[in-house]
């Protein structure tokens, strides 16, 4: 077997530095919070009724693992119903982000012009103020006295205010909207503006009208921006739960995130083993669609070569 040269030697080497850094990165900020909530979830309880992580995976307990399991489908389970509940609130908040993100993104990246970039800078604007602080402002405006109550009530379509903030899913799926939907409009223009123009003016000359040029042409080639962008806002809406608690705050619009934060958070801590269970098994369900926009992206990739 022969040895390789210097050169190549020296070309894997520095292909070797220039990866350290991240995989140092990624081992000290995902590898070990990982393995810390491996420890945590497998360990048990002081005297005290404190987690106490166990390192040693020999010494693991599945007593933490028993008790969520009992809570996702034991007789006094309640963890099922928030789950479902969970799912059908980003269902319906990604629709709606979509159905409103993909015209905006398509307006800028087809018909803004030369105001394109003043477009761009209105989209990433909310990007400039923090989460927190948007989510603020909207209460501000939901209270019964505020302005949306007052705008609603002007305009005669209610007669009463609506207690818009006393727990309605409905609230809280306009807030996962409001809160995420910068990331789908930014992710689909980029898509879009990598369009070649020239294959939709090729539709045109093909006889197929804007409706159908749109249909057969532009959607299927935004296809992988659409999915992208879906991927980029869906997954952390499912581990959502501040928008909850601002928006709402009530029990009947729980979200499987305050399930994790609640256990996290708990008193003394007696439950922060079955929130660390709670969290591998959101970690679990997130990596199918992971690993499904990865095998989609590759396919794509090689469709496109």
């Amino acid at each position: 077997m022969t040895e390789p040269s210097p050169g190549r030697r020296q070309h894997r080497l520095f292909w070797i530095a220039l990866a350290a850094p991240g995989i140092i990165w990624l081992a000290l900020l995902f590898v070990v919070p990982f393995y810390a909530i491996l420890s945590i979830a497998g360990g048990q309880l002081d005297i005290f009724g404190n987690p106490v992580a166990v390192w040693n995976p020999l010494h693991w307990s599945t007593a933490n693992f028993t008790a969520a399991w009992r809570d996702v489908t034991g007789a006094s389970a309640f963890v099922g119903p928030i789950v479902l509940r969970t799912l059908v609130y980003v269902a319906l908040a990604s629709l709606i982000s979509l159905l409103i993100a993909y015209p905006a993104a398509y307006f800028v990246a087809r018909f803004a012009g030369r105001r394109k970039g003043l477009f761009l800078i209105l989209l990433i604007a909310p990007f400039w103020i923090s989460y927190m602080m948007r989510m603020l402002a909207w209460i501000d405006l939901l209270q019964t006295d505020g302005y949306v109550n007052k705008a609603l009530t002007w305009m005669h379509l209610i007669n009463q205010p609506i207690d818009w903030l006393g727990g309605l899913g409905f609230t809280v799926v306009l807030g996962l909207v409001y809160g995420y939907i910068p990331y789908l409009i930014i992710v689909l223009y980029a898509g879009l503006d990598r369009i070649d123009p020239a294959l939709i003016e090729a539709g045109r000359d093909l006889g197929l009208g804007r409706v159908r040029t749109f249909v057969r042409v532009t959607l299927p080639l935004s296809r992988q921006a659409i999915l992208t962008g879906l991927l980029i806002t869906v997954l952390p809406m499912l581990g959502d739960y501040f928008t909850n608690q601002l928006l709402s705050g009530t029990t009947g619009t729980t979200m499987f995130g305050n399930v994790i934060d609640d256990q996290l958070t708990s008193s003394g801590g007696v439950l922060e083993g079955q929130g660390a269970v709670f969290s591998l098994l959101f970690l679990l369900v997130l990596i199918a669609p992971m690993i499904y926009y990865v095998v989609a992206t590759n396919r794509s990739s090689r469709g496109a070569t």
